[in-house]
């Protein structure tokens, strides 16, 4: 018998697909602006450059290609809330790929292009509820692509960040749907009803053991816009320092989520 599958929290297929597209979009128009001396300056992810972290957000897309090449599994065996514990899986494998791909597509727009170009065929010929075989197991393809949502905006944001003045926009639906997967995977991490961290206008998430709260104003919150949320959530910043520069409100003896951060790499 197939194991029951986990409640989770539903996306809406045809606005996840819009989001991909359009976030993806928004990468290849900037990456057409880039010089080489911008390509080639450090990010914050190791010693990838903006030149590997661009292949690598191909790379991430066309993860779509490579399930839809394998057999689909039987069944699915996992929701799309657990995918964020299982990226730091193959890190290793991820970076020795993300370099091939450097030296193997030296024109970065025109391998965007294809990208992009295959995945509307692909989803023109695949239906949402086929199931791939995914680094956190089995999932439908519209979940997957939340997933692909995800690490868009996640590389989107790195991508400004690595380089000064570069300011690619968020998909708002590509944001929403990283904020709240985000957010409901710390719930999972950390089941209960004591803290409510809000992350305006995108999610709210009770979580934490503890006493919960039925009324009035919760005795523990966290606020943060969705950047920061992300941010934290996949380590790009420390619980610490975002306190320190009021980029967070905590306000509760449980409303500390330095041990709980980040949800993943």
């Amino acid at each position: 018998m197939p194991p029951a599958k986990k409640r989770t929290r539903t996306y809406d297929p045809a606005k996840t697909r819009t989001a991909v597209l359009a976030q993806l979009g928004a990468v290849r128009d900037a990456v057409r602006t880039l010089t080489p001396a911008q390509l080639a300056l450090p990010t914050r992810l190791g010693e990838w450059t903006v030149r590997e972290l661009v292949a690598h957000i191909g790379m991430a897309v066309t993860a779509v290609h490579r399930a839809l090449d394998e057999p689909a599994p039987a069944w699915q065996d996992v929701a799309v809330v657990e995918w964020p514990f299982a990226t730091a899986v193959n890190a290793s494998a991820i970076a020795d790929f993300t370099r091939h791909l450097v030296e193997q597509h030296p024109d970065l727009d025109a391998y965007l292009a294809d990208v992009d170009r295959s995945l509307r065929e692909l989803l023109d010929e695949h239906p949402g509820s086929r199931l791939l075989a995914t680094s956190a197991g089995a999932l439908p393809l519209d979940d997957y692509l939340v997933t692909r949502a995800v690490e868009l905006v996640v590389h989107t944001d790195d991508l400004n960040a690595a380089v000064p003045g570069l300011d690619v926009p968020h998909d708002r639906q590509a944001l929403a749907a990283t904020t709240r997967l985000l957010a409901d995977a710390l719930a999972v991490k950390a089941p209960g009803g004591s803290t409510e961290v809000r992350i305006p206008p995108y999610a709210v998430v009770q979580c934490v053991e503890g006493p919960r709260h039925t009324r009035g104003t919760p005795p523990n919150v966290v606020e943060t816009d969705p950047l920061t949320w992300i941010r934290l959530a996949t380590g790009r910043l420390p619980w610490k320092d975002a306190i320190e520069a009021a980029e967070v409100s905590a306000s509760g003896e449980r409303a500390d989520l330095a041990a709980l951060l980040p949800l993943m790499s």
